[in-house]
């Protein structure tokens, strides 16, 4: 079964205006603990900015997160993928490129993002085995599991065996060797 972008994506994207204050791109990120935000103009997709680019540009001297716009941060080229694009071909062209995001978009339009966290979650999943169904066991006769009351029965005279108890060691003091 080939695994498409659309399977792992991330579908509530959260996306800023292109002049939009860098302390509003800001704000975003840390309400949603996300580090990526497309960047749209007129609806249409311009770029991306990450939490590290906001603050590359904030380092710089003289520059106020409520005057500067998100498009002096953003990066213009953000990796677009359309929908139905396979995994794998996503994952390594963000591998070769060092991407920390691919936007998901049909003409223009942003449909998901697809994070280093996103892959993560894929691979975990793709990892992660697959359960086998429990054998169900074949039924016991009732006469031999239950007796009048309720209770296994036991031979006559014959007690449950007793375990012995588990000795424990004394617990060591930590020293200052």
């Amino acid at each position: 079964m080939t695994h498409v972008v659309d399977d792992f994506m991330t579908r509530v994207v959260h996306t800023i205006g292109a002049q939009s204050p860098l302390a509003e791109a800001h704000r975003l990120m840390n309400e949603h603990a996300i580090r990526h935000l497309p960047v749209l103009e007129g609806g249409k997709l311009v770029g991306m900015v990450s939490m590290r680019d906001l603050h590359l540009i904030e380092t710089l001297k003289g520059v106020d997160p409520k005057e500067v716009a998100v498009e002096e941060a953003m990066a213009q080229e953000a990796y677009t993928v359309p929908p139905g694009t396979p995994l794998l071909e996503v994952a390594r062209t963000m591998a070769l490129h060092k991407y920390g995001s691919a936007v998901v978009a049909q003409e223009g339009r942003v449909e998901g993002i697809f994070t280093t966290v996103d892959a993560m979650r894929a691979l975990e999943t793709l990892l992660t085995p697959h359960r086998q169904p429990a054998k169900k066991a074949a039924p016991r006769k009732a006469a031999a599991r239950k007796g009048a009351g309720g209770a296994a029965k036991r031979p006559a005279g014959k007690s449950s065996p007793k375990r012995p108890a588990r000795k424990v060691a004394p617990a060591r003091k930590r020293g200052g060797r």
